[in-house]
């Protein structure tokens, strides 16, 4: 298997935040991850990025054990992440930011730098790499986080919530590149939204969490019409409105 996550357990004193979760993505593959706010699906990511390390379980990525891997050697297997909150220095500008990522795969500047600019333009932000990211917008940001992850190279692509705080029209601007990483590099992507439509919209496979748990995994069709995951987000009007089942 590309990706494994097999019965990982992760707790922080008395507060289990993930348990026995197994996840599987095969290479190409693009999966969602949903559930309730305080369910554990940022835990999950900063598990498989190294920033925690299991209690308990096994983390694979192309054949290798990275369960104990720390964030710079994730980075070199392949695995790259855009976080909920940024990761972005304010005072740096664009180009120095992505050039960051881009330093993951080359350590030599005449080779990290036109994959950067690479990058910048691929995102739409060419021609604003001496702008500081303190002066873009949040649209901007979330491009330029998504560039810097992409300067890493990566084979796994992990995304928490880019889509947390856009407009209905950039929601839809942000899907079409999202597609066009995964159809242009065949780069697999395992995305964590509550912009439930996203979900509904790119992915084949959908993993639902609750208190930690995983309680159901299957199609967008099948996961938004299970009783049980229904019960999860009872109240929820984001999961009404991307699903249609409310009344």
């Amino acid at each position: 298997m590309f990706f494994e996550m097999s019965n990982v357990t992760k707790s922080f004193g008395g507060l289990v935040a993930n348990k026995d979760i197994s996840v599987e993505i095969a290479e190409g593959e693009i999966v969602g991850l949903i559930g309730p706010n305080g369910a554990g699906k940022s835990t999950m990511f900063k598990t498989v990025t190294g920033f925690h390390i299991p209690d308990s379980g096994s983390i694979s990525f192309g054949g290798k054990d990275i369960t104990k891997y720390e964030p710079n050697k994730i980075c070199q297997v392949g695995i790259s992440c855009t976080f909920q909150k940024s990761q972005l220095f304010s005072a740096l500008t664009l180009e120095e930011s992505v050039l960051v990522g881009a330093y993951c795969r080359h350590k030599r500047k005449s080779q990290a730098l036109p994959l950067a600019h690479r990058m910048i333009e691929f995102v739409g932000l060419g021609g604003k790499e001496e702008v500081k990211i303190s002066k873009l917008n949040m649209f901007e940001r979330k491009k330029a986080e998504l560039a810097a992850a992409l300067a890493t190279e990566p084979k796994l692509l992990l995304l928490d919530e880019l889509f947390a705080g856009l407009v209905p029209t950039e929601v839809e601007l942000m899907l079409e590149l999202v597609k066009k990483i995964n159809e242009e590099f065949g780069t697999a992507l395992f995305i964590v939204e509550h912009v439930l439509r996203v979900i509904m919209g790119i992915c084949t496979k959908v993993y639902v969490l609750e208190y930690g748990q995983l309680i159901a995994v299957g199609t967008p069709e099948e996961v938004t019409s299970s009783e049980v995951v229904i019960k999860a987000y009872l109240g929820d009007d984001d999961f009404y409105a991307a699903t249609d089942i409310k009344s």
